[in-house]
């Protein structure tokens, strides 16, 4: 299936970029059926995308494995060339892979391009990790042997992502994945399968030799039956997920059939504290910047703020009044938009679900509350007060551009309720006492803290969670160890 432009007003699709079809061993392939891509701002249809099945997702895989040996045998310096090449590709299409997210993520242009930058660090730094997969000589307990530990490929991965990041998640996986050696299978989200296909379409302009980058797209319908495929096909030897707990769960009993290696980024449930000696100003800074972020649709987003009593309603006036300053609901494509669309209609239903449970308990909305007047999927910014740990958006993630503020007296009573929930991905406080710092950081059970900081991802970092929020971390020197299996050598008789 050729590339075809898709044109809406002002804006464009680069036709040179948006594939249709699944991409299979190097090759664009075409099925029976197809499934719909939405514009989530207007409703409107992008376009139509090859729906994979089982019988795909299996040769797929097939190709993946037949082109394992020798990407995996190729020289680390020249895995890193072509990771490199692809990185280059990425920056020099981001205005036009940018504007793919926006269309079919709804997240605003500029939240669009960061995405991109961010996404083509993970080649780049993965490229450059590709030749640091180092082995030990150990010392050995006899004098007539030698102990080696070489690292090598765990063999063909299977790449499931979701559609909040639809070019980051792939490649936070895919670069550490093929540095290591390894080939891939990406199964891109229903909602968002063409950013996943236009790093395809770069892949193989870069050099990725065929069968090494493999993407098959699906409908939702299908998404069950291709998911079991790629969990328990036995030439798939590691399984890389990012999604919801639920899903994640599913996955991994498929996976154990097989004993697979999985690493999993689920779903969080951020607390941020705010402590009397915070500063003010900047705690409400770092809260616009991690609640808001792409409507709130991020997996490290908070979803609930503790706000200690001696700042509090400072605090909660303050938000109240940046939230309505900054913030602009819009069309993604619009340039003063901060705020695009929801993904679906069922993301605004739990919106409202949350708000209205919230109300009905005795929460108070201090601003926002309601869908926005542009479409079915906007939803206004909101901030509650007044709001208790009994009330579902406390115990559950939103996903979504819901603010709720809980009032705490002391450090303790704040940690105790940070840490309440069963998962751990992100948290966040802002203090200024020094030892304080060190007590909370240490104390808040997540996998990443942001300490007077809002937006704590990068390249460098290891990104990941504990408790039902996952296994394993991605980005990082750590990352390229998942795609890895450690193979230990004795050299006897010497």
């Amino acid at each position: 299936p050729g590339p075809a432009a898709v044109r809406r007003g002002s804006w464009a699709l680069p036709a040179a970029l948006v594939r249709r079809g699944g991409l299979v061993g190097g090759r664009w392939v075409e099925t029976a059926a197809a499934f719909p891509v939405q514009d989530p701002a207007s409703g409107e249809e992008l376009g139509r995308v090859a729906d994979c099945g089982p019988a795909e997702a299996r040769e797929a895989v097939r190709a993946a494995h037949e082109a394992g040996a020798a990407w995996g045998r190729l020289p680390a310096k020249e895995r890193s060339l072509r990771l490199r090449r692809w990185y280059e590709l990425m920056l020099e299409n981001k205005e036009e892979l940018a504007r793919i997210i926006t269309a079919e993520n709804g997240k605003p242009l500029k939240e669009a391009q960061g995405e991109i930058l961010y996404s083509a660090s993970f080649l780049e730094w993965f490229a450059e990790e590709a030749r640091r997969v180092y082995g030990d000589v150990i010392p050995a307990s006899a004098k007539d042997r030698r102990i080696l530990a070489l690292k090598q490929p765990v063999g063909v991965a299977a790449i499931i992502t979701p559609w909040n990041f639809p070019s980051a998640m792939i490649t936070r996986k895919v670069g550490a994945a093929l540095a290591a050696g390894c080939t891939v299978v990406v199964k891109p989200a229903e909602d968002t399968p063409l950013s996943a296909l236009a790093l395809g379409e770069l892949a193989n302009q870069a050099g990725i030799p065929a069968g090494v980058y493999n993407v098959v797209p699906c409908s939702r319908q299908q998404t069950p039956a291709v998911g079991e495929v790629l969990c328990t096909d036995p030439l798939v030897a590691k399984i890389s997920f990012t999604g919801s707990t639920a899903t994640g769960k599913i996955l991994l009993k498929h996976a154990a059939g097989t004993v697979k290696r999985v690493s999993m980024e689920l779903g969080g449930h951020a607390p941020f504290i705010v402590f009397d000696s915070a500063n003010v100003d900047r705690a409400v800074a770092g809260a616009l910047a991690s609640k808001y972020r792409n409507s709130g649709q991020t997996c490290v987003c908070t979803n609930r703020f503790l706000v200690q009593k001696g700042i509090h309603d400072k605090f909660v006036e303050k938000f109240a009044k940046a939230i309505e300053r900054e913030l602009h609901v819009g069309s993604g494509f619009d340039a003063k938009t901060t705020q695009g669309p929801l993904i679906n209609e069922k993301a605004v239903e739990k919106v409202e679900r949350h708000i209205n449970d919230a109300v009905s308990q005795g929460a108070s909305i201090v601003t926002g509350g309601k869908r926005h007047s542009l479409g079915k999927n906007f939803f206004e910014p909101t901030l509650l007060s007044n709001v208790s740990t009994k009330m579902l958006c406390t115990q559950e993630e939103t996903f979504g551009p819901l603010a709720p503020v809980i009032k705490f007296d002391t450090e303790a009573e704040a940690i105790a309720i940070a840490n309440a929930a069963n998962v751990g991905l992100a948290g966040y406080f802002y203090s200024q006492d020094p030892a304080q710092i060190w007590r909370v950081a240490e104390q808040l059970e997540v996998g990443m803290v942001g300490v007077n900081e809002g937006i704590i991802s990068s390249v460098e970092s290891p990104f990941g969670g504990v408790k039902q929020s996952g296994l394993g971390r991605e980005g990082s020197k750590y990352g390229i160890d998942e795609y890895l299996e450690i193979k230990y050598v004795c050299f006897g008789g010497l």
